[in-house]
């Protein structure tokens, strides 16, 4: 099965070494983790709760685990992974910051990707009066699995907050490395952190 993946997911995978062992949080139909296997011979592991999304999983020969991120990683041990993934998931998250603890108590790393609320287009359309809608967040507000949305910013606080260290930052805008004012010209961030 020849697998596409996102801009954000093609970042992820450069920062991933082969014959790394991964876990995917949020894995949805298993593309990336399928990719990675592929391109960087990693062994992992994705976490998915919908069963739509576990069943493209396993008809691409993902392994892949059906639980809720909201109950936790208490099923993996600690430092049980080099990376462990939370791509365009943190958004819908109730408990953003416990996740992200979990990540790097069973990771040595955590990647973390997220749309930009802080992203200008996304302002322009709350200065008009309504929810952003785009390729990112193609939901409108009352069917929107995203509960929580942040900016790059927030997204840095948060990690000093619960003492993350923040590795690396990617912004993308439509694909491409956003350098200028990357919080208000980047629609996607992605994220390397560490404890």
């Amino acid at each position: 099965m020849s697998t596409l993946i996102r801009a954000d997911q093609a970042a992820i995978a450069e920062w991933i070494r082969p014959g790394s062992t991964v876990l995917d949080l949020g894995c949805g139909d298993g593309a990336l983790l399928d990719y990675l296997k592929v391109k960087h011979d990693v062994r992992g592991y994705g976490v998915e709760n919908q069963p739509n999304n576990v069943i493209a999983c396993v008809a691409r020969g993902v392994n892949v685990i059906q639980i809720d991120l909201e109950a936790g990683l208490s099923g993996f041990d600690n430092g049980s992974f080099d990376h462990v993934i939370l791509s365009q998931t943190l958004q819908a998250m109730h408990n953003s910051a416990s996740l992200l603890k979990e990540m790097l108590r069973v990771g040595r790393e955590g990647i973390v990707s997220f749309p930009n609320f802080g992203y200008w287009k996304n302002r322009l359309q709350v200065l008009g009066g309504h929810m952003p809608i785009s390729d990112d967040l193609p939901f409108s507000w009352h069917n929107t699995p995203n509960i929580h949305l942040c900016t790059l910013t927030d997204f840095e606080d948060l990690c000093s907050e619960i003492g993350a260290s923040v590795k690396k930052r990617l912004v993308l805008n439509e694909g491409k490395a956003v350098a200028f004012m990357p919080n208000l010209r980047g629609n996607v961030a992605i994220y390397r952190i560490g404890a």
